[in-house]
């Protein structure tokens, strides 16, 4: 018996219907249901052939234990070495690479020291940073984030160079990017599912949370359709994420990447809506047997994406592979 897990935290919907929806397909020698964890010993398998990771970005013990799992054979969704060393400032330069369009940013350094530093640990920061040539590169309306953040948290909007520096004052040690505003006159977020599975999804990021997923939108034009759905596959197969939401802001019928790094997105029925929150149980649990079918203990069963296989091959992001 092969078995997949979900992993999770305050999730009340998706982790529920991800197990039913598995189980109620049948397949031989295939169970689902939550992960349990109790004793982990260094090198030891887990249970599972598969695991659906929703929580371990806010519980360290867990990416250990998924990490630990792995080397032994499970198939972790989504990689947990990568995910520990993804982040956004970094997917928007990869995006860069891709000729994927995304806004404008640029890196800061945190405004307070990093514990146990001091300025002498800074001698090879040439400051005071080229602030007017930073804000003349962005421009105001713009963005500051942090630079592996996510939920929207410490996420300002700035209208000029005095909302920047009282801004920068509040972010303490954080590391910031500093990104362009894109004044967009349509906004999508879509799921991807085992790099290949799409699903273009209506958002509105101005309202508030629950009402964010619009109901009943109008048609989307063809080929706008098309340019999003490629750039959300590229993405993700550079990324090497089986699930994942990408979020473009469309500027002048261009559609541009604002938030691709988000492997443990929203999937809760009260806030996705019903429409979409069925297509991300159905895809999720057929990617999971999927996965589960050709796992094989022992084995490296992770998914490693474009980037680093390339990388790896010392072969340019640009040119064309196939993933390993």
């Amino acid at each position: 018996m092969k078995k997949i897990g979900i992993l999770f935290g305050q999730e009340n919907t998706f982790p529920q219907a991800f197990v039913e929806r598995v189980n109620e397909k049948k397949e031989k020698e295939i169970l689902a249901e939550f992960v349990k964890i109790n004793k982990v010993v260094q090198g030891e398998p887990s249970d599972y052939a598969v695991i659906i990771d929703r929580i371990s970005q806010d519980v360290p013990f867990y990416r250990g234990y998924l990490k630990n799992a792995a080397i032994s054979g499970t198939a972790v969704i989504n990689n947990p070495f990568w995910w520990s060393a993804d982040e956004k400032f970094f997917n928007n330069a990869l995006a860069t690479k891709l000729s994927v369009p995304v806004p404008k940013t640029v890196l800061l350094p945190s405004h307070q020291h990093p514990p146990d530093t001091n300025e002498k640990s800074f001698r090879n920061l040439d400051y005071p940073l080229d602030w007017d040539g930073i804000f003349e590169y962005i421009r105001f309306p713009a963005f500051f984030k942090p630079f592996a953040g996510g939920g929207w948290k410490n996420v300002y909007k700035l209208e000029n160079k005095i909302d920047f520096f009282k801004a920068y004052h509040e972010t303490g040690t954080l590391v910031m990017m500093l990104q362009e505003a894109i004044d967009f006159q349509e906004y999508f977020r879509c799921y991807c599912i085992d790099r290949k599975d799409v699903r273009i999804m209506r958002y509105d990021p101005k309202v508030p949370h629950h009402e964010r997923y619009v109901r009943n939108p109008f048609p989307i034009e063809a080929k706008l359709l098309k340019n999003i759905e490629d750039n959300v596959i590229t993405l993700n197969n550079a990324l090497g994420y089986d699930f994942n939401t990408v979020e473009f802001a469309i500027r002048d019928g261009i559609p541009y990447a604002i938030d691709f790094c988000n492997p443990a997105p929203d999937a809760d029925v009260n806030s996705v809506g019903q429409e979409n929150f069925e297509w991300v149980v159905e895809a999720a649990a057929k990617m999971a047997i999927r996965r589960a079918k050709i796992q094989k203990p022992e084995q490296n069963n992770l998914t490693w994406g474009d980037f680093v296989s390339r990388f790896v091959k010392g072969t340019n992001i640009t040119s064309k592979s196939k993933i390993l």
